[in-house]
């Protein structure tokens, strides 16, 4: 009824069937190439309860306090009892949380009244650390009983390291404000992937799936193939995972990102991990990577890692014009990547391999890494 896993019906097999399916048809379509160089999906042992983080709406349901999600295509909410695709203990810190914000009478907001104070909560689990944070987005600067409520948090749920809370006042579909402030602990969650340790700030984009996210940046780095003399770009590089995964095997790391506490994030993951060939600015790639080209800079092997919506136009037209030798496209979404490829091929690449990674188990969602080599 949320609207969050649209293939629970079908059996596992089944639905990385249907997904291996999804990217073939994409491309076909989109690229016009008859033969897709498409390996077998990667997917998982145990496909459940592999969400590190759980996005949570607050309202009220006969009376009460309801957390839960959005029925698809309305604003009606699925008060949750439990999730089967989230980590248990992300499902406990917000049924817990719910329960001392009822107990306290801080009220939800309500969008079409413009009235009350919390609006989401949002809990993120660290698999190998243990560290737990929770995040409150409220429609208001001033949170009542805050200092009774971090009381009562920390009483109930002493795996939390960190409580922040961001400020939306706006009428937006989106979920973050642009002010983050700390109510109490660590402003930053620490998580580990392989052997690399994270700081993650709230608003900090962070791969969901911690397990499948090792078998995707391993074909990062098959398809990067480096030898330790090439400089690499990581667009739109986030908190700096991809690019501080690979930093052992290059000469050279840029990373692009447009959020500024992402990019303060990444260079603290790169001190954090040892990594001193890694450097990550703020801006945009199609922007800064043709002032690089222009300085003489020119990378070997480029990595983008767009939204859903794909790359933008001018970046596209940017890698086209810098030619680096291989070009490595990590996608959560078949039909924009396959869009994009186009373009690529027609702007002079050859599309060598398209790997599919089941990162979303039970949902329509299908990453995938794909690797593009200059002609």
């Amino acid at each position: 009824a949320c609207g969050g896993c649209q293939l629970q019906h079908l059996d596992y097999p089944g639905q990385l069937a249907a997904k291996m399916d999804l990217v073939q048809e994409s491309f076909q379509r989109y690229t016009g190439l008859k033969e897709i160089p498409l390996r077998p999906i990667a997917g998982m042992e145990y496909p459940w309860s592999y969400r590190n983080k759980a996005q949570w709406q607050l309202g009220t349901k006969n009376g009460r306090l309801a957390v839960g999600l959005y029925k698809p295509g309305s604003h009606q909410l699925v008060d949750l009892s439990d999730c089967p695709v989230q980590h248990s203990n992300t499902t406990y810190m917000l049924h817990e949380t719910r329960n001392v914000l009822e107990a306290l009478d801080i009220p939800p907001y309500n969008e079409r009244k413009r009235t009350g104070v919390v609006r989401t909560i949002i809990a993120r689990y660290g698999f190998e650390t243990g560290d737990a944070q929770l995040t409150f987005v409220t429609a208001t600067e001033h949170i009542p009983s805050v200092d009774k409520l971090i009381e009562e948090l920390r009483k109930r749920l002493p795996e939390v390291t960190s409580i922040m809370q961001n400020v939306n006042p706006k009428k937006t579909p989106l979920i973050f404000g642009d002010r983050t402030k700390k109510l109490w602990g660590k402003t930053t969650l620490t998580e580990k992937i392989g052997p690399l340790s994270f700081h993650l700030s709230p608003r900090a984009f962070f791969q969901l799936n911690p397990i499948q996210t090792v078998k995707l940046y391993q074909f990062v780095q098959e398809a990067a193939a480096l030898t330790g003399r090439e400089s690499v770009v990581d667009a739109y590089c986030g908190v700096g995972t991809i690019g501080t995964w690979l930093a052992p095997h290059a000469r050279e790391i840029r990373g692009i990102e447009t959020v500024p506490e992402a990019v303060e994030d990444a260079r603290q993951n790169a001190r954090l991990n040892g990594i001193t060939n890694a450097r990550f600015f703020t801006g945009k790639a199609e922007v800064l990577l043709p002032q690089w080209v222009k300085q003489g800079f020119r990378p070997d092997v480029v990595v983008v890692d767009p939204p859903r919506s794909g790359c933008e136009r001018p970046l596209l037209d940017a890698l086209i014009h810098t030619k680096p030798d291989r070009l490595v496209y990590v996608s959560c979404n078949p039909s924009t990547l396959a869009k994009d490829c186009n373009i690529l091929l027609k702007g002079g690449f050859r599309l060598q391999w398209v790997q599919p990674v089941d990162m979303f188990p039970h949902t329509a969602h299908v990453e995938c890494c794909v690797l593009l080599t200059r002609k």
